[in-house]
């Protein structure tokens, strides 16, 4: 398929796992991509395979935690590609739980949420005027978790989430009268470099989902680009779960309950 076919793409935190992918998978379809990441040389290696593969792509290294960096790779894309029809917000910041609540350091707390949460505001406060201009094809596709839905530990993590789940649902409702889309994926535990050397754990953990695996970066990509296209015309303001169906069925307390 070629649905983005002519569209400028900017996808934040696309330098590895599913950033990556979803950069090959629009470039694949026809897309001009901008791969943006906080480690450039990371984001011009994933740009070099796409183009090494036949595709459009640049990179550019890109902190979403500065509002003038956020804004300049805007610009580089409208520059770029002449136009910008599709924001992807991927980046995060995740610390790890501490053992105790209470020994949460501030500054870890205030990472997560202002490059998970406040990093996606900056991209799509900076990118809305641009997408506006995208003739109705204009669409932002943010990237969540089932943190932000249920209780899967890391605090701070999960609450920059759930508030991305939040704005998603205003700003839909203020960018449709712009022709302008707004939707957000909730991913499970994926396989991606984080999950490195712990292939026991991905294994445990693929058991505790109905579909009976974890996920791959491949299918995250899949469900981003459907958000994004035409295909969803008529979609926005919703969080989709892409948890192989962790969300509506809990495992462990049914097996407790069978005896299993």
């Amino acid at each position: 398929m070629r649905r983005f076919e002519g569209y400028g793409v900017l996808i934040t935190g696309a330098g590895r796992g599913i950033g990556e992918v979803t950069a090959r998978r629009f470039a694949d379809e026809g897309a001009s991509v901008l791969v943006t990441d906080l480690d450039g040389a990371r984001a011009e290696r994933v740009a070099e395979g796409i183009r090494a593969a036949g595709g459009v792509a640049a990179a550019l290294a890109c902190d979403v935690g500065d509002r003038a960096a956020v804004e300049a790779a805007v610009e580089h894309a409208v520059e770029r590609f002449g136009r910008l029809d599709v924001l992807v917000n991927n980046a995060l910041s995740c610390h790890p739980d501490t053992e105790h609540f209470e020994d949460q350091p501030d500054e870890e707390w205030e990472r997560d949420l202002d490059i998970t949460l406040t990093g996606a505001f900056r991209c799509a406060r900076a990118a809305l005027p641009q997408l506006a201009k995208a003739g109705g094809r204009g669409a932002i596709v943010s990237v969540g978790s089932v943190n932000g839905e249920q209780d899967f530990g890391n605090h701070a993590y999960s609450a920059a989430k759930a508030g991305l789940a939040s704005l998603t649902r205003t700003l839909a409702g203020r960018a449709a009268a712009q022709g302008v889309r707004v939707n957000l994926v909730a991913p499970g535990t994926v396989r991606t470099l984080a999950w490195e050397g712990r292939e026991d754990s991905l294994r445990r953990a693929g058991a505790a989902y109905p579909l009976g695996r974890v996920g791959e970066p491949a299918d995250i990509a899949a469900a981003i680009t459907f958000l994004a296209s035409r295909d969803a015309a008529w979609i926005t303001g919703v969080t989709l779960p892409v948890d192989g169906g962790l969300l509506v069925s809990n495992i462990g307390l049914r097996n407790a309950l069978s005896g299993q």
